[in-house]
């Protein structure tokens, strides 16, 4: 696996656009990603407690291909909204499937709890979510974006760091470009213990979150169960590769890089997380050898969410609210710039 020329965002995959948009008033936003290129797509869910837009619409069995865009939101229910907007956006755009003189938009969905980080939720008779998912499809576009506290991510938190919205790119040993982007609002942690040391530590290129690597001892302490309780709580992310992948295949895609969330944060996938992970695949490379080729790939993706979580927390910034959690940088960024190792 090496990385791409250019940013280490998912933007580095060409026809793939994203944007944000974001109320700092009521801490939360929306992320959007928008396909300009044919997809097939599917998704896999593994919290207890989703929320989530059309996802049925690509299990392998269904009828849609793929998709315009996908939305990743915050505000809980409130934030289905979000692919509203997008969809309203995408058909003024004339896109989406043509059905007579109809065109119908896919934009599917998923939505993180962030609800409880101390801004300002009472929005009144209309929430937000319906705009701001308008407002990141709008300005989607390629190349480098924000990361840390933006978009889907604004309001995001883990069980003792401020979350964040992460993004990360590789390309396989065949050629095959692979990226992906994650709104971390787990209900446990990024890091091992209370210190700086991102479980997620041994797949890091670079220094994309700090390149303080793993402790040199694990203590039994650092397996004890941190968590935020009984706050519901998720992960959502999505991965895309340009190989042309069938739907079955983009299945069986989302179902091996959501591993990288197990290796990014601990607990994951548990009772009221909403835990949930889109593949997209562009269909730009055909693969000669199905098999090793689609391993690859989804062991490359699965890197990739472990990299996006870790770098979604390391680049977030603190809400300004009394009683919000710290951000990583708060805590341990003179560790980065002292070259230390603890």
């Amino acid at each position: 696996m090496s990385l791409p020329s250019s940013h280490n965002l998912l933007t580095d995959l060409a026809g793939v656009r994203v944007g944000h948009a974001h109320d700092a008033r009521i801490a939360s936003g929306v992320t959007a990603i928008v396909f300009d290129t044919a997809n097939v797509a599917s998704a896999v869910t593994h919290g207890g407690a989703p929320g989530a837009r059309d996802t049925t619409l690509l299990e392998p069995e269904m009828t849609v291909r793929g998709v315009d865009a996908v939305l990743l939101s915050g505000g809980s229910v409130f934030g289905l909204d979000a692919p509203g907007g997008a969809v309203s956006l995408l058909r003024q755009q004339g896109r989406g499937i043509t059905i007579g003189a109809i065109n119908i938009p896919i934009a599917v969905a998923a939505i993180v709890f962030d609800l409880m980080n101390g801004g300002d939720k009472n929005w009144g008779r209309m929430p937000p979510y319906w705009e701001l998912g308008w407002q990141a499809t709008e300005t989607a576009r390629g190349g480098p974006f924000a990361l840390g506290t933006v978009g889907g991510g604004y309001g995001a938190t883990t069980a003792n760091l401020k979350g964040g919205l992460g993004s990360v790119s590789a390309v396989t040993a065949s050629g095959f470009a692979v990226g992906a982007i994650a709104v971390v609002n787990a209900v446990g942690s990024a890091v091992i213990a209370d210190g700086p040391h991102f479980w997620g530590a041994a797949c890091e290129v670079g220094a994309e979150f700090g390149a303080l690597g793993l402790p040199a001892h694990l203590p039994r302490e650092a397996l004890r169960l941190r968590m935020k309780g009984a706050v519901p709580s998720t992960t959502i992310a999505l991965v895309v590769t340009d190989a042309a992948l069938t739907k079955p295949q983009a299945k069986r895609l989302a179902l091996m890089a959501d591993d990288g969330l197990a290796r990014a944060l601990r607990p994951v996938h548990a009772p009221m997380d909403g835990d949930t992970v889109f593949a997209v695949a562009t269909l730009q490379k055909p693969m000669r050898d199905e098999v090793l080729e689609l391993t690859d790939i989804a062991t490359t993706a699965a890197d990739c969410l472990t990299r996006a979580v870790a770098r979604g927390v390391f680049e977030a910034t603190a809400l300004p609210f009394p009683g919000a959690l710290p951000a990583w940088k708060d805590r341990f960024a003179g560790l980065v710039a002292a070259g230390v190792t603890p």
